[in-house]
């Protein structure tokens, strides 16, 4: 008897039925024009997905998934050079026909109709100056699959299909008008509407909460029962094992190990499968390095004479386009004790990234009050609070878009220095220094712009500048989640480490319970503007009180 692990299916057969294919891909070589000559980045890559399967590709950051998927659709980028011995797809006519040479005139036929794309980020994908209805309708119009009068309800099924509340009015919004989470959905239904074969999605729940997130692989695992093949690039090895048959891992273009899912996940045969697996944060990776083997040193234990901060019955309150009203915060408490990290977890639209705001005093709360260090904070005005915001730094979810692009990275570690010291040009200079050594950075990232670093050189640039100024506290704002694992796991010892050396305290704001509970010694759980439930780490997550916590932690994909 031959047993077969396949992973959300968890079946135990005999030999197993083959699947139709929808899409075969042989020998495939993808390579880019450079000053020494052709550059390949994918190398001699083959799968296949079948009818019905869900295939996943996981790997880091520059490990060629996402060209390998853009390739797929025709996408693959200017000057790309494409080989492959076989690359066919068939089509819902049933034919099978090769991808190789198409015109883009052919691809536009099968974009969308054949194969349904996913990028990671919706905010760029979707057209700003286009309200959602139109966005996710196109397809519809464009191949002629629905009456036009009948667009806009098909429309609304849709949206609620993939998630989004209140559908109709959603359709009437602009992308700006929605959280990050809402715009992915958005996306994901423009993808789906016309009901392609093949779907391919690119780090598709990246930017989702778990609940959301659930909801999202919930409709692929439908459409894979439907008969749909997906290719699923994902950096999330959980998520991975929720939803995949199989697993492909890939590093340096090149396909290092392919089987089934739980067969991969349980016993990796390859040690850079191995080391993706170790750097995933959990209950399990508490008090030790997720880079690097070994038990970390342990914290001492917080200072909890007198708060950091202090968030005292917060209110914030936004007006809707229809005039309503929504409460972000109400009657929000939480103290942040010097040299901990307390978390904050919840949905999109919890509050929490408000939260964040508040504290900062980038948003002025519509009652209650923010201290800090026991002083006033919130009520102060921009003119008195200046020279205390050297002491309160943040590290957002994407840095490329706070650092100015007309300056190289020493300019931009630089820039709090100029704002907050007296230090003359050498001492800056020196200054700076010390602070890329400090986040692992080598010297020579000085003269690069922001664009020319990886995902993880950013956000180590980003936390040398939050740094410079010498804070007492750091707010993180999803400060990982747009990184692949093993940067994810650098960043996170990085941040760590600091605070061991620095006595630094944090608010860590994330969506991810993995990363939570693994960074954080006490951790407040926010629905709808209001904390449900707050405790120790250990508390929450091993004994939660609280039906919505109780909620957040079984929707959580498990490897």
């Amino acid at each position: 008897m031959n047993v077969q692990l396949v992973g959300r299916h968890d079946v135990v057969s005999a030999a197993p039925a083959a699947r139709p294919a929808i899409l075969e891909v042989e020998d495939l070589h993808i390579a880019f024009p450079s000053r020494l000559g052709p550059r390949e980045v994918v190398r001699g890559i083959s799968f296949t997905i079948g009818a019905g399967e869900i295939l996943a590709i996981v790997g880091e950051s520059g490990s060629g998934k996402s060209v390998t998927a853009r390739a797929l659709v025709g996408l693959a980028g200017s000057g790309a050079e494409l080989r492959a011995r076989s690359l066919r797809l068939s089509g819902h006519d049933g034919e099978a026909r090769s991808l190789t040479e198409l015109s883009e005139r052919q691809w536009s036929k099968i974009r969308g109709r054949e194969i349904g794309f996913v990028l990671q980020d919706a905010l760029v994908s979707l057209d700003p100056l286009r309200r959602i209805g139109r966005e996710v309708g196109e397809p519809l119009l464009t191949h002629a699959l629905v009456p036009r009068a009948e667009i806009g309800k098909e429309v609304e099924t849709l949206l609620a299909r993939v998630g989004i509340p209140d559908p109709a009015v959603r359709a009437a919004q602009y992308p700006h008008e929605l959280s990050g989470g809402l715009r992915q959905r958005a996306l994901i239904a423009s993808a789906l509407a016309a009901r392609p074969r093949l779907l391919i999605a690119d780090e598709p729940t990246t930017a989702l909460d778990v609940t959301i997130q659930q909801q999202i692989l919930s409709v692929f695992q439908a459409l894979a029962k439907a008969g749909h093949g997906i290719l699923l690039i994902t950096h999330d090895l959980a998520v991975a094992a929720q939803l995949a048959d199989r697993i492909a891992v890939m590093q340096n273009g090149e396909l290092v190990e392919t089987g089934p899912a739980r067969e991969v996940l349980r016993k990796p045969r390859h040690a850079y499968t191995q080391r993706l697996l170790s750097a995933v944060p959990s209950a399990a990776t508490r008090g030790r390095w997720l880079s690097t083997s070994g038990a970390r040193p342990v914290k001492a234990q917080p200072e909890r004479s007198q708060p950091i901060l202090a968030l005292r019955d917060i209110a914030v309150r936004f007006t809707r386009p229809d005039r309503s009203v929504t409460h972000a915060a109400n009657g929000v408490s939480l103290h942040v004790y010097p040299g901990e990290t307390l978390g904050i977890v919840g949905e999109s639209g919890s509050g929490k990234t408000t939260i964040g705001k508040v504290a900062l005093a980038l948003r002025n709360p519509d009652a209650g009050e923010v201290l800090f260090r026991g002083q006033a904070w919130s009520q102060l005005s921009e003119r008195q609070r200046r020279p205390l915001r050297r002491h309160v730094q943040t590290i957002v979810q994407d840095p490329l878009n706070s650092f100015d692009p007309r300056y190289a990275v020493e300019r931009i570690i630089e820039q709090p220095l100029l704002l907050h010291t007296d230090l003359g040009k050498a001492a800056r200079s020196a200054r700076v220094r010390e602070l890329i050594q400090l986040v692992n950075l080598p010297p020579d990232v000085l003269d690069r712009r922001p664009t020319a670093l990886s995902g993880g050189q950013r956000q180590r640039v980003s936390i040398a500048q939050a740094l410079a100024s010498e804070p007492d506290l750091l707010i993180c704002d999803e400060p990982v989640s747009a990184l692949d694992v093993t940067t994810q796991a650098q960043v996170l010892d990085l941040l760590i480490a600091l605070q061991h050396r620095l006595g630094l305290a944090m608010l860590f704001i994330s969506h991810d319970l993995g990363v939570i509970r693994h960074m954080s010694d006490r951790i407040a759980v926010m629905k709808d503007g209001v904390i449900v439930e707050t405790g120790a780490a250990e508390e929450v997550f091993d004994a939660p009180k609280h039906d919505y916590t109780r909620r957040l932690l079984e929707a959580v994909p498990k490897l």
